[in-house]
C-alpha cells in the first residue's frame, strides 16, 4: 500500500518517463536516461514541502473536533446544573410540604376515628390534608380516605403521590 509520498514518487517516475518517450515526430527517438539519485531527491523535496503543511491542516481538524467536543461537554454540563436545580427545588418543597405535618397535628389525628378525622380533613387546607393522612398509616389513610368525600380524596392522593415522585418538578423539554 503507498502513502501519499510514494504515491508522489510513483506518478512523478510514470511522468518523467512518459514525457521523454513521447518526444515530437521530427525528433529522432533518443534514449531515456533517468537518474534515479535525482528522481528520490525530486521525490524527497516534495514530501518535505508538503509535510508542514499536511501536519498544520491535521492539527487544525483535530483542534475544530476537540472545540466542538467541548461545546457538547459544556451543553451537557448546563443540562445537569439545570437539573440539580430542578431536583433542589422539589426536595426543598417536599421537606417543606413534610414539615407542615410535623406540627404535632399527625398525632391528633392518629388518635380519631377515621369518620371524624375526614370530616375534619374536609375543611383543611387540601395541601395540610394531603400531609397528614401521608404521616398516617396506611391503615389509617385508607379509612379516613375511604369516608372522605371522592373528590377531595382523589385529589388528596394526587398530592400524595406527585410529593413522593422526584420527576414531579422535571421540566419536558426532551434533552
Amino acid at each position: 500500500m503507498l502513502n501519499s509520498c510514494g504515491l508522489a514518487a510513483t506518478l512523478a517516475t510514470v511522468t518523467m518517463v512518459l514525457s521523454l518517450g513521447f518526444a515530437t515526430a521530427q525528433e529522432a527517438p533518443k534514449p531515456v536516461v533517468v537518474d534515479p539519485a535525482s528522481s528520490q531527491d525530486e521525490i524527497r523535496q516534495f514530501c518535505t514541502n508538503i509535510a508542514n503543511p499536511a501536519r498544520d491542516q491535521r492539527y487544525l481538524l483535530q483542534k475544530q473536533e476537540l472545540e466542538k467536543l467541548q461545546a457538547d461537554v459544556d451543553q451537557r454540563i448546563a443540562t445537569m446544573e439545570k437539573r440539580k436545580a430542578e431536583y433542589e427545588d422539589w426536595l426543598k418543597r417536599r421537606d417543606d410540604f413534610l414539615k407542615t405535618a410535623d406540627l404535632g397535628l399527625v398525632d391528633i389525628y392518629k388518635n380519631m376515628k377515621p369518620d371524624a378525622a375526614a370530616a375534619s380533613l374536609n375543611d383543611v387546607r387540601i395541601t395540610v390534608a394531603a400531609a397528614i393522612i401521608m404521616k398516617l398509616s396506611a391503615r389509617q389513610s385508607s379509612l379516613i380516605l375511604a369516608e372522605m368525600d371522592a373528590k377531595k380524596a382523589a385529589v388528596i392522593t394526587n398530592i400524595i403521590a406527585s410529593a413522593s415522585d422526584p420527576n414531579t418538578s422535571k421540566s419536558k423539554d426532551p434533552t
